[in-house]
């Protein structure tokens, strides 16, 4: 008889989800496998392919035959038609390191809705905690084959690392880290004065990851100018996945009457006529301008984006975007193009 899934606490949805759902949450985990689409650095055996030569399957290369080679790989073909003995190389399976560059800035902690798979009587779900489910369901995926995982986290500047490491230990010491409450605000942080700085999580994040990596990118992309270049940079080495959360009230307000609204970021503080047809048009405008900002920089970064909205159910997201990936796995790179996920239909981008 099967065994009924335990409570995991690093499960997807976390303390968010809905317990209801937990069987078909975790049915539904088992069938993701995330799919590298570029080749990464590793130590240990493992499922992915890598830079190194070494044992496996798939041939990589011929290399005339050195002192100490291991016969067995002698190609005597080859070897007969050049005259000189040659060794096959082949591409080694290692494990992959995967990254979360995870911005938990003040504007992360908004959220006007409840999740779709929640509970209707549940509080309403911020990006922060959209983050959190979304970080536990890949960090769970991930590990689950012995592969590594590390984040670099940013509040008002980089607030800490963690090296990657495999197993549940570490999964659960990452969603605690996520979990704990922001320290008090200093008052000479950057952020305080210019808001949010994605650029500086972004260099970080290339400074300390050495060896080719999976790459995920959590943020709502509400920033300072200048992330588009690093962003990029990151691209050309790591398979970078940019993960933008949003909510459906920052692209379009609501009538609510008067509302006094704050910076999460500044602490500044504005009175708004919501009810207002005129300044409601005004605002939707702004947010269709920085709308199409956004997606213009991240396709110039060329990495793959998936849009998160609060509240969308995360698990048949994550499925759709691994299906696609798994699909642009079998193109031959120079024809692979960045991919935009987001409200279920996948595009490409020019």
């Amino acid at each position: 008889m099967a065994r009924k899934p335990e409570a995991d606490p690093d499960s997807p949805g976390g303390a968010h989800g809905a317990p209801a759902g937990r069987g078909a949450d975790e049915a539904l985990l088992q069938r993701l496998e995330w799919t590298v689409l570029k080749r990464l650095d590793g130590l240990l055996q493992g499922d992915w392919r890598t830079l190194w030569r070494g044992s496996g399957l798939d041939l990589a290369d011929l290399r005339e035959y050195q002192p100490g080679d291991d016969v067995r790989h002698i190609d005597w073909n080859v070897s007969a038609r050049l005259q000189q003995p040659h060794v096959r190389q082949f591409t080694e399976d290692r494990d992959a390191s995967a990254w979360f560059l995870l911005d938990l800035s003040g504007s992360m902690d908004f959220g006007s809705v409840a999740s779709d798979d929640a509970d209707p009587a549940a509080p309403l779900r911020s990006k922060r905690a959209l983050a959190e489910t979304f970080t536990a369901a890949l960090a769970r995926v991930l590990t689950r084959h012995g592969n590594r995982v590390g984040a670099v986290l940013y509040r008002q500047g980089i607030e800490a690392v963690l090296p990657p490491r495999a197993g549940r230990a570490q999964v659960l010491q990452l969603l605690a880290r996520l979990r704990a409450p922001a320290p008090a605000k200093r008052a000479a942080a950057p952020e305080a004065r210019h808001g949010t700085r994605l650029a500086d999580l972004l260099q970080h994040g290339l400074a300390v990851m050495p060896r080719r990596s999976v790459v995920f990118v959590l943020s709502d992309f509400i920033s300072a100018p200048g992330w588009a270049a690093p962003l990029g940079r990151l691209a050309q080495r790591h398979d970078v996945l940019a993960v933008r959360l949003y909510d459906p009230a920052e692209l379009a307000l609501p009538a609510l009457g008067l509302l006094t609204v704050q910076d999460a970021e500044t602490g500044e503080q504005l009175l708004l006529d919501t009810q207002d047809p005129g300044f409601r048009a005004r605002y939707a405008a702004l947010a269709t301008a920085h709308e199409a900002a956004l997606r213009q920089q991240l396709a110039e970064a060329a990495v793959d984006v998936l849009e998160l909205a609060t509240g969308d159910a995360l698990l048949p997201a994550l499925l759709r975007c691994v299906q696609l990936r798994r699909q642009r796995q079998r193109l031959p790179a120079p024809r692979r193009a960045p991919a935009w996920l987001g409200g279920g239909v996948a595009t490409a981008c020019t």
